[in-house]
């Protein structure tokens, strides 16, 4: 078994409803039922200004798949599509951080180390963002 830590975060719309709908999605999608989920935090914006909050929250699989370069695209690609599906708008390259309905971010992967353009596993800036250190603590290795 292979651990996928993900971090959620949502600060348009009914929040509450988006983790619990992306959280369905990505079962659905990884065909997997979650091995667990953190509570949901209420944070400010990080890196940038605005006057909605953010809810977050923390999610692992369990998954019977190798932690590998290609199943990460392939991962990364699936929280691509949904949030693309749930309505969030990307932002184009060099634009700053926005208000979204969802972020999907991959946070870990087994122990899978890589760099590319698009894809940084374990996630360079988790370390540095409470909204996600405090969820992550949460469901480590429990």
């Amino acid at each position: 078994m292979t651990s996928l830590y993900l971090s959620l975060g949502t600060n348009l719309g009914d929040k509450p409803a988006n983790l619990h709908r992306a959280v369905a999605l990505l079962e659905e999608r990884l065909q997997t039922p979650r091995t667990a989920l953190s509570s949901f935090l209420e944070t400010a914006p990080w890196g940038y200004e605005s006057p909605h909050s953010f809810l977050n929250a923390c999610i692992r699989f369990d998954l019977d798949l190798p932690a590998t370069r290609p199943e990460a695209r392939r991962i990364l690609a699936l929280c691509k599509d949904i949030e693309n599906e749930m309505g969030r708008i990307q932002r184009a390259p060099g634009e700053g951080y926005k208000d979204r309905i969802i972020d999907i971010d991959i946070l870990l992967f087994g122990t899978l180390r890589m760099r590319t353009k698009t894809l940084t596993i374990p996630h360079p800036l988790m370390r540095e963002r409470e909204f996600v250190t405090v969820p992550l603590k949460e469901i480590y290795c429990r």
